[in-house]
């Protein structure tokens, strides 16, 4: 890893201001998938605006000036919620009995990969979050299993899959404590 580059990390609970850096730095990081329907920049676009509708609703935006680098978004999710409906097997009940944080996407542009920026977007995103504990769904297969491993290194393990649409691949769904 290279040193930690300077960047600024910046909150938002709004997507008026700040969608189309999301959507710009979506299709830098999904490049090689923007072929496939499920990862197009209008699907996430799609997902993006109805995600931002949804409960605790936030997002962390790193900045090299006023270029954006990287994001993470999520909002919390409860008993009951299509996240974990869609999970099997059915998770057990320590994860949903109490409101979780969904990360709902994570990603760094290709050159700012290895600085530590993912992680620090991560950890930024999670610093004002008061739920127990935050979940996430990874494509195993994606970067030969590299962004699955790096997930576990942060202290994730899996609990189970999901395929949330039928265009969607089967995700590995993960948990972690947020602390």
């Amino acid at each position: 890893m290279t040193s930690a580059p300077a960047i600024d990390l910046r909150t938002y609970n709004e997507l008026d201001a700040i969608r189309g850096d999301l959507l710009d730095v979506y299709a830098e990081v999904r490049a090689p998938l923007l072929h496939l329907p499920n990862y197009a920049v209008t699907a996430f676009g799609e997902r993006l605006d109805r995600h931002a509708t949804e409960p605790g609703f936030v997002t962390v935006l790193a900045y090299e000036g006023e270029h954006p680098v990287g994001y993470a978004y999520g909002n919390r999710i409860e008993y009951g919620d299509r996240y974990w409906q869609r999970t099997s097997p059915a998770p057990d009940e320590q994860y949903t009995s109490r409101p979780a944080v969904a990360l709902k996407e994570i990603g760094v542009r290709p050159a700012w990969r290895g600085t530590g920026t993912a992680r620090r977007v991560h950890d930024s995103f999670l610093a004002s979050r008061d739920e127990q504990h935050v979940t996430l769904m990874v494509n195993k297969a994606a970067g030969d299993g590299k962004v699955h491993s790096l997930y576990q290194s942060w202290g994730y393990k899996d609990i189970g899959h999901s395929q949330p649409s039928p265009a969607s691949p089967r995700l590995t769904v993960m948990i972690r404590l947020t602390r």
